[in-house]
């Protein structure tokens, strides 16, 4: 009872406006504490409590004094030099816990609920004033159980071991928990996947693995590709160099060694130098540091970086290729435990065949997170599933891991079912002979084997994605149609030259071809948002164009709901029909309601698949759709253009998507649109081919 007191209390003078409401909340408790007393006299209690906290926090009282207090003030001790009319105050609050004493839970349930009512009546009045608090953003925490034996081994330096083991820790983003004693093990040497839905807690694993707030041994240095270099005006080849501290700094004092003895200073100690500075060599020697330009710029050329640009400030790229060059600043690093997030995003089809290949070869420990399913196939050695709030490991790559899922999920479900019947076969018996004296022997025995029988959970079926675009009427060609187009940013330097190209409603087109080609350029063309050089495009008036950018995501407002998002853009409808849309790209319940920084980066890519689609467009231009959606929403995607009954063009390196829909390849290269007959397969060879020239 003291504890519930004094926890209502200990809020402040910022939930009372008067003693009516102290009493309200407190009164019932207190009546049942001093028996006897009348209600004034409890009342009376109550205007005393409240002046004292009206002191303690330096509002004027009723005669107009105010107290400003130097130090804490404890309200027990106060509470016994009050008058003698309330000198039962002090047994309130110093009153050891009698175990004795019994509250009427009834009473105190309905002053907790009156207190919660005023509390939300306040908060009501603020948003009606517009006065409401700002929209905090929640943060992810993590807390883990280690072993005695390994914080010993950690406090003495004597771990030396490789192989990485978090156990028992749990996952929380504000409310939500995302992981439960769960456990990851991971092998030295060995390239781990990590897979799950969206928003189950991939990219905030990663986080607080490369932040340390889930703790690996601590000489095992942890290197997580997240954010994109800095621009000044280092050089990229520079850049990457500078990764290695240890040659860096050999370097530097090599240079600083060289001056002194050139210049002649100190020649007492010029023996000194001279012995430091063969040491040095030594050093730069034994790690091969003579190499180290060369393999950085075979890092930066795979990752699509010509000669010129290894050359160029770091300051003159954009976000997209300083991301990449953060990604070759850790491939060329080799930390114990690379963390990658997404690493084929900002890549090109022949970047990601060459960032496979490299990371086959990979001598240290790789946690990846991807949702290319080609990459997931060709570069893990074993998958890490994420789902129900635990981490199940696999081995191998990500085809066999979808085999043996499957194959575990069978077989559980085999035996659930087959315990619920045995165990409804056992209950039959039990309940036809409970009564029965002559079988009271055999029931006891069926009841105390059921007890003993594990408790087996059926098998949690995840929710289907689905999504779907909108239907469209159709009409009559020509729909789309770019005459010899070419366009230059600049009149003397053309970025596409003479493209002809045509598409209707069954136009399922993909437009493929190195960064910097010019797709961007022709998605625009085609968009009508830039006004070609020579040439025309020629539309349908009726033709209503949705773009889907890569940058999309980023455009979302990210202080307000889902929902709000939407009303905003298209405001007039009702509410119904907002969460209509967003449903149907799997935006529901909670989810719409949640702000839209508190979303996986899948959630906000499904959130502007709704709003593009709320126009009900009957074209659809989408660059880079599959950017942060896991593999299953990416089958949902292709599957949803499959059926939707009006154009598509798109631009992506997902293999799968483009094996799914594509009944057109075109390849952006030098200026020119190509179709390519063979498809994707012909465009493939084409791409390993360069790369075997390119690493001759």
């Amino acid at each position: 009872m003291s504890y519930y007191v004094e926890g209502v209390l200990s809020n402040g003078i910022e939930d009372f406006e008067d003693s009516d409401d102290l009493y309200d909340a407190i009164g019932g408790i207190l009546h049942e504490v001093a028996e006897g007393r009348s209600v004034d006299d409890i009342r009376d209690i109550c205007d005393k409590l409240l002046d004292i906290m009206r002191v303690e926090c330096g509002v004027k009282l009723k005669n107009g004094n105010t107290k400003v207090l130097n130090a804490p003030v404890h309200l027990g001790s106060m509470a016994a030099n009050l008058q003698d009319n309330v000198d039962n105050i002090k047994s309130i609050w110093m009153l050891q816990r009698d175990e004795t004493l019994k509250v009427d839970a009834k009473k105190l349930e309905k002053a907790e609920q009156k207190l919660q009512q005023k509390q939300e009546k306040r908060l009501e009045t603020a948003v009606s004033n517009k006065t409401a608090p700002p929209v905090k953003l929640e943060s992810a925490t993590a807390s883990q159980v280690t072993s005695k034996k390994e914080a010993k081994m950690e406090a003495k330096g004597v771990n030396r071991g490789q192989d990485i083991r978090i156990e028992n820790f749990d996952v929380a983003y504000g409310d939500r928990v995302l992981l439960q004693a769960a456990n990851i093990v991971l092998a030295f040497g060995r390239r781990y996947g990590l897979v799950g839905r969206n928003g189950l807690g991939k990219t905030t694993l990663l986080r607080m693995i490369s932040c340390g707030q889930l703790r690996i041994p601590s000489h095992v240095s942890v290197l997580h590709v997240e954010q994109e270099v800095v621009g000044n005006d280092t050089t990229a080849l520079q850049s990457v160099l500078e990764c290695d501290v240890a040659r860096e700094t050999l370097l530097k004092r090599e240079k600083e060694i060289n001056v002194q003895i050139n210049a002649g200073f100190l020649r007492c100690t010029d023996a000194k130098l001279s012995t430091e500075l063969s040491e040095i060599y030594a050093s730069l020697g034994a790690m091969e540091a003579d190499k180290a330009p060369a393999k950085a710029s075979v890092i930066l050329a795979g990752l699509g970086f010509t000669k010129e640009m290894q050359e160029r400030a770091t300051k003159q790229f954009s976000g997209g290729w300083r991301m990449r060059l953060a990604l070759a600043r850790a491939l060329f690093s080799r930390p114990d435990l690379l963390l990658l997030d997404e690493p084929t995003n900002m890549l090109d089809m022949k970047a990601i065949i060459w960032l496979e290949n490299y990371l086959q070869q990979w001598p240290t420990t790789l946690l990846v997170v991807s949702h290319d399913r080609h990459f997931l196939d060709t570069v893990p050695t074993d998958i890490l599933y994420l789902h129900s709030q635990r981490i199940d490991p696999y081995r191998g790559n990500y085809e066999k891991f979808e085999k043996a899922k499957t194959e575990k999920s069978r077989n559980q479900q085999r035996e659930y079912e087959a315990q619920m019947q045995h165990r409804a076969h056992v209950q039959e018996f039990i309940d036809r002979f409970r009564y029965n004296a002559n079988r009271a022997s055999s029931v006891q025995s069926k009841i105390k084997m059921l007890e003993k029988l594990p408790e087996l959970k059926p098998i949690d079926k995840e929710v289907e994605v689905v999504l779907k675009f909108p239907e469209v009427e159709p009409l009559s060609p020509p729909i789309l149609q770019l005459n010899e187009i070419s366009f230059g940013y600049l009149p003397d330097k053309l970025v596409l030259n003479n493209v002809d190209l045509g598409a209707t409603f069954e136009s399922r087109i993909c437009i493929v071809g190195e960064n910097g080609a010019g797709k961007t350029t022709l998605l625009k063309l085609i968009l009508g948002v830039l006004t070609p050089t020579v040439g025309t495009r020629v539309a349908h008036r009726n033709l209503r164009c949705a773009y889907f950018s890569q940058h999309h995501v980023d455009q979302l407002e990210m202080d307000i709901t889902s929902v709000d998002l939407l009303q905003r853009e298209f405001p007039g409808k009702p509410i119904e029909e907002y969460r209509r849309q967003l449903g149907s790209f799997g935006i529901s319940g909670d989810l719409a309601l949640q702000t839209v920084a508190s979303l996986s980066g899948g959630q906000k890519s499904r959130v502007a698949f709704a709003k593009m689609c709320m126009a009900k467009p009957n074209f659809l231009v989408l660059d880079e759709p599959t950017n942060h959606l896991d593999i299953e929403t990416i089958e949902a995607l292709g599957i949803a253009i499959n059926k939707y009954t009006g154009g598509v063009i798109l631009v992506s390196h997902d293999e799968r998507l483009i094996r799914m829909v594509c009944k057109e390849l075109w390849v952006c290269n030098k200026g020119t649109v190509k179709s390519i007959e063979g498809g994707f397969d012909e465009y493939r060879g084409i791409v390993e081919r360069e790369l075997q020239e390119l690493s001759k």
